[in-house]
């Protein structure tokens, strides 16, 4: 495991980060036999930040940080990042409260890394108007958390500003080859790091999406490459080739990747790529964008749909039935995993009532409900519905 200096407080982080937000589930609960093997894994193999938050897999991921790290007497060997989350704050008692449940959850009596959580303009100003700053420095002094930070989604000025209203130890930010304009961007990056701010990478495969199947054009122009590589790898490597980053959190749940992303992050130094390597990869991310239709990275943030659409399902199936050019195959996939033609609930996209309460819970910015308009257009008809129909029934009566 390769390891950067954080600026602010002088650690040594680990250049992969263990992101607590996708753990491996059964029956929507965490698998803990499961994610603790991968988690320990991790730990045993260099990994020393890991990074949880309030919401994360509805609560139950401090639990299952604070109850692995108990049982292992493994707390001292590790980082760990939580977060707090404005939009449940309404006083600047709440702050205190909900640390207070953190440090309970988790099993410690500090935090080494603590962000304000998804921060914008906006909710940066609500956060000061209830004395947000005093809050921190208190619990800073009083040695409750050991570094302060923020994590992003908003415009570049808002992260600028953000950066310069406060003495941030670092910021967390999402950065990937799609991302080098949104959001903070290559920009933000540099600014942060130029101000002495360390900075942690989420979504660096754009939740997963870099790590499924490529569009035609990305997949040529990665085998033109002299140097053999996964995507995953091409895409992890860029995120690392810049010496800004200090760790980059990945959200692996199957330890066939946690793997893979282990040997890279053996091998990651800053500034490794070639020009060339760096062109191909430039030329890639522009054929991702041509071909995605909506710019969802499945953070699960939108969720649950009170009327039970699964909205980071139906944008997956709605960007492969554009970028792979298997329509028929696509189509078939949504309504085996979203109709429930076996027997299981409905999540497709026509449950979609518009009432707009997923909107400002999007990182991204996305319209969802204008969006699920054009998957209902592109994955559903009658026709389609009802071959599925059949289908399903033909299932359930070969499984009688």
């Amino acid at each position: 495991m390769l390891y950067r200096k954080d600026p602010k407080s002088g650690n040594d982080v680990s250049i992969l980060g263990y992101g607590a937000m996708r753990l491996p589930s059964k029956r929507n609960k965490i698998d803990y036999d499961e994610a603790k093997k991968q988690m320990l894994y991790c730990i045993e193999n260099g990994v020393n930040y890991i990074d949880t938050a309030w919401p994360y897999h509805n609560g139950e991921s401090e639990l299952f940080i604070g109850k692995v790290l108990a049982e292992t007497g493994l707390r001292n060997k590790v980082k760990i990042a939580d977060k707090l989350p404005h939009w449940v704050i309404n006083n600047s008692d709440d702050m205190d409260t909900i640390l207070k449940k953190q440090l309970e959850k988790l099993k410690t009596d500090y935090i080494d890394y603590y962000l304000v959580h998804a921060l914008d303009g906006n909710s940066w100003d609500k956060m000061k108007s209830m004395q947000i700053e005093s809050f921190l420095k208190k619990i800073k002094d009083e040695g409750l958390v050991k570094n302060i930070g923020f994590s992003f989604h908003g415009p570049k000025e808002d992260f600028i500003r953000i950066v310069d209203e406060y003495n941030w130890d670092f910021c967390q930010i999402q950065y990937n080859i799609l991302d080098e304009q949104n959001q903070a961007g290559t920009e933000g990056l540099k600014y942060a790091s130029k101000n002495g701010l360390g900075v942690i990478v989420m979504e660096p495969l754009r939740g997963g999406n870099l790590a499924k199947e490529m569009p035609t054009e990305a997949a040529k122009l990665y085998a033109s490459a002299s140097q053999e590589r996964t995507n995953v790898e091409w895409a992890l490597r860029w995120v690392w080739n810049h010496p800004e980053v200090i760790c980059v959190l990945s959200g692996m749940n199957e330890m066939d990747h946690i793997k893979e992303n282990i040997r890279i992050a053996e091998e990651a130094l800053p500034n490794s790529l070639t020009e060339h390597e760096l062109d191909i990869i430039k030329n890639v991310g522009s054929s991702y964008r041509k071909a995605m239709k909506v710019n969802c990275t499945g953070c699960q943030y939108c969720m649950p749909c009170p009327f039970g659409v699964n909205i980071p399902g139906c944008f997956e199936h709605y960007n492969s039935y554009h970028m792979f050019g298997k329509k028929i195959m696509t189509k078939g996939f949504y309504h085996v995993q979203m109709a429930g033609i076996t027997g299981g609930d409905k999540y497709l996209a026509s449950l979609c009532t518009k009432c707009g309460k997923c909107v400002p819970q999007c990182p991204q910015k996305i319209d969802i409900p204008k969006e699920m308009i054009n998957v209902k257009k592109s994955l559903e008809g009658f026709f389609i519905n009802l071959l599925m129909q059949f289908v399903g029934k033909m299932m359930k009566k070969q499984n009688k």
